[in-house]
């Protein structure tokens, strides 16, 4: 089976963090630029958070600048998004993607896996 897995969601206080995780399986994660998107209800998809294929280079939303971290493993075929400081407008769900690029700052935008995405919800 060939796919992206995410995981680490779950109900967080404002203020606090989770580590999304998104694993490849069926394939190796090394040839793609990895995207993170989140869709909250009734609104459009947006992308987050960026990493190059090698990890050299990263990309943040402007709104989320400073409370994300993206890194990579491309030993244990997984990417991992850090989020800090969460506020109750970062409820959605959170998407990974892979596209064969090398940077994140291709002008292509065709994915060749998506995740089925996790669920992160902010509220006291």
């Amino acid at each position: 089976q060939v796919n992206l897995e995410e995981s680490g969601g779950g109900l967080v206080q404002p203020g606090g963090s989770l580590r999304l995780s998104c694993a490849a399986s069926g394939f190796t994660l090394d040839y793609y630029t990895i995207d993170w998107f989140r869709q909250a209800p009734g609104k459009e998809r947006e992308g987050v958070a960026c990493i190059s294929r090698n990890g050299d280079s990263t990309y943040y939303e402007d709104s989320m600048k400073g409370r994300l971290t993206i890194s990579r493993d491309n030993a244990k075929n997984t990417v991992y998004l850090q989020m800090n400081s969460l506020k109750p407008e970062d409820t959605a769900v959170y998407y990974c993607a892979g596209r064969g690029t090398y940077s994140c700052s291709s002008s292509l935008r065709t994915y060749s896996y998506w995740g089925q995405g996790t669920q992160v919800t902010v509220s006291s």
